[in-house]
């Protein structure tokens, strides 16, 4: 009888095993998840921007095209559907610092960031995410060991004829281009057909734009748009106001990066960023708009970090409050999402630590993620409420209501609320809580509150 108990407990066992194995099937390697939609790519409407500035030397720790591929979701999750890269080209060596400003070839890849390949990788992979590639294009000078150079009439000389490096600056490493010859002009705007063409890039931020003249830029825009059949993105740095008759779609805020350290510091008062706001946008052409940031490559090497100048973790991301929600196409500048103390270098590699301040990244990924998500944000009327310390402003449509409070500085406030803001609930839009405002409210150092009434 044991004998026979055996064989029914061991059939039991085999059968038990194999309807188990049978109940399996959502465990198996063998089933491929369904593969999820693909997005149409698209460039982005110039309303609808937020771009992120890559500087290889410090993106990651090859520095290189594959290091910001390896990157992409990073960049993705931050709302980002516009990425700039910053010089891809080789860089001269005479006179030379390592400047990626000093283009040796415009038609190349430096093979210090990779090949044509890896760069067509990168864009294609972008693509996918639904990222717009512009590259940062060198057009007022190039290095001394450029090609170009043997075209001597193609550059700015002196009383002596000797070639001449910019006037007015101490760039000892290029060599000034001279836009009054018409052959030069034609060869700068082809080796810009070159990348559209040839690795498929969506525009370009143009370096120096204020130092060339206006006429070439409308000549290279409406060539280039002439030939091709996208939409394509131009940044200029630079704030002349004729950047939007040449075609450019953005330019940069300067004067408004300027005034918002003046604020933290307590030397200006919240009201000239609103009139900087104002004039800025006075007689806009619709659809054009001025670039906002709290840092970019120039700032974080030569002056210093968000973390510095705007006093730690709270006044950083208090600044880029502003500096996103009053108005135009926010700019993140690599590093800045985590908080990065030291300078960063672009002349020499010098890799981002990823692994600071999660928090801070997690509070940057939630702002722009209420950014993207609101039309009231980016396309609502813009009223401004003056205090000495507290910048107060709301974003207003037909359908929806933003309130924006940001304590400038580094002590405790209390902001009395004028009467047509008091005693309305509102949802944070950074922590999703409700909250309640009566006639003023209490505000620790840096404190900010981005509140929505949807």
């Amino acid at each position: 009888m044991d004998i026979i108990k055996r064989l029914h407990y061991g059939w039991a066992v085999l059968i038990f095993l194999l309807l188990f194995s049978c109940n399996k099937k959502e465990d198996s390697p063998e089933v491929e998840p369904t593969p999820e939609p693909e997005v149409e790519f698209k460039i982005p409407m110039t309303d609808d921007m937020i771009m992120y500035e890559v500087n290889l030397r410090a993106f990651s720790a090859s520095g290189d095209l594959q290091g910001v591929i390896q990157g992409l979701d990073h960049i993705k999750s931050l709302g980002v559907n516009v990425l700039w890269l910053m010089p891809i080209h080789p860089i001269g060596d005479i006179n030379s610092v390592n400047s990626p400003y000093s283009v040796k070839n415009y038609k190349e890849v430096c093979v210090e960031y990779g090949n044509l390949n890896d760069l067509k990788s990168l864009v294609e992979k972008a693509h996918d995410k639904n990222i717009a590639v512009i590259l940062d294009w060198v057009a007022n000078h190039t290095a001394w060991d450029n090609p170009w150079i043997k075209n001597k009439d193609w550059y700015t000389q002196d009383e002596s004829g000797n070639i001449i490096s910019p006037e007015g600056t101490n760039w000892a490493d290029v060599a000034d281009l001279n836009y009054d010859n018409q052959v030069m002009r034609l060869e700068m705007i082809e080796s810009m057909k070159y990348w559209i063409e040839n690795v498929g890039i969506d525009g370009f931020r143009c370096d120096a734009a204020d130092m060339i003249p206006f006429d070439f830029w409308k000549q290279a825009i409406d060539a280039l748009n002439e030939s091709n059949e996208k939409d394509l993105i131009y940044l200029a740095e630079g704030a002349r106001t004729d950047h939007f008759s040449a075609g450019f779609d953005l330019n940069f805020s300067w004067n408004f990066y300027s005034k918002l350290k003046d604020v933290f510091h307590g030397v200006s008062t919240p009201s000239i960023l609103y009139a900087i706001q104002q004039q800025s946008y006075n007689n806009m052409p619709a659809g054009k708009h001025k670039l906002r940031f709290t840092t970019n490559h120039d700032e974080s090497a030569w002056d210093a970090t968000p973390m510095l100048l705007f006093n730690g973790k709270d006044g950083a991301l208090a600044a880029s409050v502003i500096a996103i929600y009053l108005g135009g196409v926010p700019l993140i500048y690599d590093g800045q999402e985590v908080g990065v103390t030291e300078n960063i270098p672009f002349f020499n590699n010098s890799p981002i630590d990823w692994a600071l301040n999660a928090d801070m990244l997690d509070t940057y990924k939630k702002m722009f993620s209420f950014y993207t998500s609101s039309d009231v944000v980016k396309k609502g009327e813009l009223i401004t409420y003056t205090h000495p310390s507290v910048a107060v402003f709301t974003r207003t449509t037909g359908t929806g209501h933003v309130l924006v409070i940001v304590n400038t500085r580094d002590e405790n406030t209390t902001y009395s609320m004028p009467d047509e803001l008091d005693e309305k609930s509102w949802i944070h839009a950074i922590y999703g809580t409700s909250i309640t405002i009566n006639d003023h409210v209490d505000l620790s150092p840096y404190e900010y509150l981005i509140l929505n009434n949807n």
